[in-house]
């Protein structure tokens, strides 16, 4: 099966632009639900630009199952994934000047306090996702830092174009292979679109595809359920023409 983490921070910046109370992402993600989601992806960030606390303490009430956490090793951050306790927490670098996260977390610089975090996090329960660049050292580092699964930075993939692309995706595909060697859950996401997911959805063992700003995005025009539903569509329709070549 392959899922579809929804994120819904785009949600949430539409309603930060304003500082009021609408649309409120806890909304967003029961109605993402409707629409097909699998999960529902949020990032609590240090300077709380978009989901803010309670946010996520609510979507921990309203969202039974699939609640992704995403955060940085900030301690503070750190401490309230631990009180909120996700299904699953993805670590994500983290700087105040990008608009988005611009690259994978490096693992191989610093693995001793990403330990740390990492068995914090799983000591309360939780399960743990590494956001990398496709690069094998990068996946097994991870590999040895004992997470569950890495989510796969999609970005240079997604920016992209003709041979410059299918390079990318080849990069994608040969960090896969490394995460099935290595024996972790393999998912992937920033940038993807309905244009360009088709590629990555065919990987083989991909297991959970994370979007948001092209779902969000296309919602303004159709509606956040059909949004959703319609990139679960492009989804399956991959997997399909995967299962059958």
């Amino acid at each position: 099966m392959l899922r579809l983490g929804v994120n819904i921070d785009h949600v949430a910046t539409l309603r930060q632009a304003r500082r009021t109370y609408e649309p409120d992402p806890v909304t967003a993600a029961a109605i993402a639900k409707l629409g097909g989601a699998d999960v529902i992806t949020v990032h609590l960030r240090e300077d709380r630009r978009h989901i803010q606390d309670r946010d996520l303490r609510l979507l921990r009430q309203t969202v039974p199952y699939g609640l992704n956490l995403e955060l940085s090793c900030a301690e503070e951050i750190l401490d309230i994934a631990i009180e909120v306790c996700p299904d699953q927490a993805t670590l994500v670098p983290e700087r105040r000047e990008e608009v988005t996260t611009e690259g994978g977390l490096d693992v191989v610089s610093d693995p001793d306090r990403i330990a740390q975090v990492v068995h914090r996090l799983q000591g309360a329960g939780i399960a743990v996702s590494l956001f990398i660049d496709p690069d094998e050292a990068q996946v097994r580092q991870a590999a040895a830092l004992g997470v569950e699964a890495v989510e796969l930075h999609t970005g240079a993939y997604a920016l992209a174009t003709g041979r410059e692309a299918e390079r990318e995706l080849k990069r994608l595909l040969s960090a896969a292979a490394v995460c099935r060697d290595v024996g972790l859950h393999l998912h992937a996401g920033h940038g993807l679109t309905y244009d360009n997911v088709a590629p990555v959805a065919r990987i083989p063992m991909m297991r959970e595809l994370n979007i948001g700003h092209s779902i969000v995005s296309r919602a303004v025009f159709v509606g956040l359920q059909e949004a959703v539903a319609q990139m679960k569509h492009a989804m399956e329709t991959a997997l399909l023409q995967r299962e059958m070549s």
